[in-house]
């Protein structure tokens, strides 16, 4: 009689019980550059890291497992489906554990449920909702296909090499075409007016203060048009003498406000390079800008020329 009474054992909660210490609560976003303490974080379930609200969709923390999770699901799926049904049957209302979110980076769409389809780009291999289906809309050209092997051929370093020449023989086309535009008409052709045009450039130009003046080099600063994007076309700048190349570089991206990615890795398409236009040559990072430069010299920022050891 007192077997029959007793209740059968409960299911396990669908909850954890919270700890008492504030600081246990919420988790840190795992991106890279992020580490945003997040109260309620996400988890992918690819590669298993926790994220925050911004970088909870695979494409927005560059996932090195991307797919896998919504390829398992597909299995299983087709594995469970009735044959005359392609379309597994989804009860109740989506969430992030039963449905999929569209892969743009802003958008928290549930697709592949009943009432909203998933759209797979050919391009880029990932799903998005019908507000993001077409590639303009998602910035398809921006990323890396999933699924697509990127081994290299067997003449790969040979295409990259002759891709490489091909940039700088055009570059140094268009530096001679910009000395020719450049230095014979504002170069001044007497000591006097030399010194004119310094002063003048020293009175324009802009720099950190802290530089001592007597370590300061003035150049013209411009951004090649065809090759990057800026907000300031040209400027004219000082930069410490002790500097590397590698750090007027930073300084003056930061001051013609282009986007500057030459730290994050990535190949020669992506980086900046400083052409100096009197010395008809692309400076080397690790040069000194006092051995380099002079005053009233003018650099250009180019990007997707390649370094200096091409010859």
């Amino acid at each position: 009689m007192a077997s029959s009474s007793s209740a059968p054992p409960s299911e396990p909660p669908s909850y954890t019980t919270m700890d008492k210490d504030i600081e246990a609560i919420g988790a840190h976003c795992q991106y890279t550059y992020c580490n945003q303490l997040d109260f309620l974080p996400f988890r992918c379930e690819s590669c298993r890291g926790t994220y925050c609200l911004d970088h909870r969709t695979e494409s927005s923390h560059k996932c090195a497992h991307a797919g896998e999770w919504a390829a398992a699901r597909r299995k299983a799926a087709n594995l469970s489906a009735p044959s005359s049904n392609n379309s597994p049957s989804r009860g109740g209302r989506p969430s992030v554990l039963t449905s999929t979110q569209c892969s743009h980076t802003t958008c928290r769409t549930y697709i592949d449920t009943l009432n909203s389809v998933a759209v797979l780009c050919p391009t880029c291999r990932r799903h998005y909702c019908l507000r993001h289906r077409l590639g303009e809309d998602h910035a398809c050209a921006t990323l890396v296909p999933i699924g697509i092997g990127t081994a290299p051929s067997s003449n790969s370093r040979t295409q990259s090499v002759d891709k490489a020449k091909a940039a700088l023989g055009r570059l140094r086309l268009w530096g001679k075409e910009k000395q020719t535009a450049v230095l014979p008409k504002p170069k001044p052709s007497t000591a006097a007016s030399r010194v004119v045009a310094l002063n003048a450039l020293r009175k324009t130009a802009k720099g950190d203060e802290k530089i001592p003046i007597s370590k300061r080099v003035y150049v013209h600063v411009e951004a090649e048009a065809n090759t990057t994007t800026s907000k300031l076309p040209r400027g004219d700048f000082w930069y410490s003498r002790d500097w590397s190349i590698g750090r007027v570089l930073d300084a003056a991206a930061q001051g013609l406000q282009v986007q500057n990615v030459n730290n994050r890795g990535g190949g020669e398409d992506e980086k900046l390079r400083v052409y100096h236009v009197e010395g008809g040559r692309v400076l080397d990072f690790a040069e000194k800008a006092g051995d380099a430069l002079g005053d009233g010299n003018t650099v250009v920022l180019l990007r997707g020329v390649g370094g200096t050891d091409l010859k």
